[in-house]
């Protein structure tokens, strides 16, 4: 296995070509996703967008590396990462890639600091270490004075700031998010999208989001809709069509 994520400029992030994802269900074979080509540059902002339903929380995990396609070819930085042994793609994965989900999915009996540390101490990071590097991206988004509170004292925002900060810590290059707004009301869900596009332009950051949230779809760098398994680039003004802003 290469060294995959040192790359240059000119190659996409992400590529993905016929991509197909089919389940079993009792007898039936239940189509998911039908030839998706796409690929995904290095820093930007992309939505996925469509009805509840119809793959985009498929598609992502897919993109994450935590299912694998049917058919089709899905490159990471250039490399055919679905063809490496499960050690060394959880490897990359853990490493390069940071998820944020609707339900911040925190242990409840650590804290806010011990639920950010646990990446780096599942990859071996000395405690040390991994306390000032947990503790440094939770400053930054600014839960310096929750360090030590657990899951239930903090407020859906304040925990969808930790799952963020949990993302972050390993530096990846790539953060799948499903709607990270979802769970929250309005003014809450603006200030964590905000947080988004901060370190999108702080650390080049590659972030794709699921979403049907309206506002956030339209500020992003691309819309992806996806239908009948299928997707295609969207104007901001075709959203409405997709799903979006409809819960």
């Amino acid at each position: 296995m290469s060294e995959a994520w040192e790359m240059s400029d000119a190659t996409p992030v992400i590529s993905i070509s016929g991509l197909a994802k089919t389940y079993r269900s009792n007898e039936n074979v239940v189509p998911v996703l039908r030839d998706v080509t796409l690929e995904i540059r290095r820093g930007e902002v992309v939505a996925i967008v469509g009805a509840s339903g119809v793959g985009k929380t498929t598609l992502l995990h897919i993109l994450g590396t935590l299912d694998h396609p049917s058919s089709g070819t899905v490159l990471h930085f250039g490399e055919n990462v679905f063809s490496w042994p499960d050690k060394a793609l959880s490897r990359f994965r853990n490493e390069k890639i940071g998820f944020v989900f609707q339900f911040h999915r925190l242990l409840p009996e650590f804290t806010a600091l011990e639920n950010v540390m646990l990446p780096c101490l599942v990859a071996a990071i000395p405690r040390r270490e991994a306390t000032e590097k947990a503790e440094a991206i939770l400053r930054e988004l600014g839960m310096g004075e929750r360090l030590g509170h657990r899951a239930g004292q903090l407020s859906g925002g304040e925990q969808q700031r930790v799952a963020l900060a949990r993302a972050m810590v390993r530096d990846p290059s790539i953060i799948l998010a499903d709607e990270p707004t979802g769970n929250l009301d309005e003014t809450t869900g603006r200030k964590v999208a905000d947080l988004f596009f901060s370190l999108n332009k702080k650390y080049s950051l590659t972030i794709l989001i699921v979403t049907h949230n309206l506002a956030l779809a339209e500020r992003m760098d691309r819309r992806l809709g996806l239908r009948d398994g299928q997707i295609r680039e969207l104007e901001a003004g075709e959203l409405k069509a997709f799903g979006v802003g409809i819960k």
